[in-house]
């Protein structure tokens, strides 16, 4: 619990809640059912182990930010989530009706608990160690299999990481769904790709040239050093490939070229940046797109909108 003020409301209401939900209690001394809800609140946030940071207004003092938020009565406690109010409600509650109007806005401890270690995650990679990172992904997943997001950083990882058998097994739950989600379904297209490369002389890409050179048509030649290509890291390139296979034929092979490139073109994009990036600039398992910087995640966001664009014009 902390107490606000005009001058710490910024960076204590605001700030925070860009990482954790902050209850914005309005309150005052001589207030009979703000002393009924206080220490109730209090008692909450501790159960709630971090879950939601209680922040107490004394609004005879702190008039402007009473006015600033339209408090006519109180007590009045207004959620804040990244940076705007949420949920609120007017008059003192009992804990059973604050414990159901929380949870209805407040991440599971699980999830949070997954979210903290995907961070720590995020951390290890930029502090360049795969191995504990991937150990943290791991426990994200474990504390929370439901949450995609851990499952999607792991797997990525994992893929990139040459770990093949567990980034499959890993994927076999969500590409069963229906519909199929996009980002999973790009991991496993990614992963055949990989997997094919690491077949024989797959991943020389020269050997294709010859083959494509005598017959441009050779679609199989194509598809496998687009693949190669992948193998290499060699993203544009691929695309580029796979384009010329859509561009002479848009249904080949059960449309395996358009479905490979936006797979690409779904792991390229940028990622929406988190509440507390760990490592600005990096995707979703810490492979690195394009720098971390700014001005590169825009090229990397114009990158991606150019080929979509020239996909969308080969396939019309």
């Amino acid at each position: 619990m902390i107490d606000i003020t005009i001058e710490n409301f910024e960076a204590e209401v605001i700030a925070a809640s860009m990482a954790v939900p902050v209850l914005v209690d309005f309150w005052a001394p001589w207030c009979g059912p703000c002393k009924t809800l206080g220490p109730i609140l209090e008692k909450l946030e501790i159960a709630y182990e971090g879950r939601f940071k209680l922040a107490k207004i004394d609004s005879d003092q702190e008039q402007q930010l009473a006015s600033m938020f339209g408090i006519r009565s109180i007590p009045t406690c207004v959620l804040m989530i990244e940076g705007k109010p949420v949920d609120g409600f007017t008059g003192a509650q009992t804990e059973g009706k604050l414990r159901e109007f929380l949870d209805k806005h407040l991440p599971a401890g699980d999830e949070m608990a997954a979210e903290s270690e995907v961070d720590e995650a995020q951390a290890l990679l930029a502090a360049g160690d795969t191995q504990a990172a991937l150990q943290k992904m791991a426990d994200a997943l474990a504390a929370d299999p439901a949450n995609d997001d851990a499952r999607f950083d792991y797997v990525r990882l994992l893929i990139a990481t040459g770990s093949f058998e567990e980034a499959r097994a890993l994927l076999a739950e969500p590409i069963k769904r229906i519909p199929q989600p996009l980002r999973f379904e790009a991991l496993n297209q990614w992963l055949k790709a990989l997997e094919f490369a690491t077949e024989g002389d797959n991943a020389d890409v020269a050997k294709y040239d010859p083959l494509i050179a005598a017959n441009k048509r050779d679609f199989d030649a194509r598809f496998g050093r687009a693949r190669a290509l992948l193998a290499h890291n060699q993203w544009t390139m691929a695309m580029d490939e796979l384009l010329e296979i859509i561009m002479r034929d848009k249904g080949w092979s059960d449309q395996a070229a358009r479905k490979l490139i936006v797979a690409v073109l779904e792991l390229l994009t940028p990622p929406k940046p988190k509440k507390q990036d760990a490592v600005p600039g990096q995707a979703a398992g810490g492979i690195e797109l394009l720098g971390k910087s700014s001005a590169e995640l825009d090229e990397a966001t114009a990158m991606v909108n150019s080929y979509r664009r020239r996909l969308s014009m080969a396939l019309n």
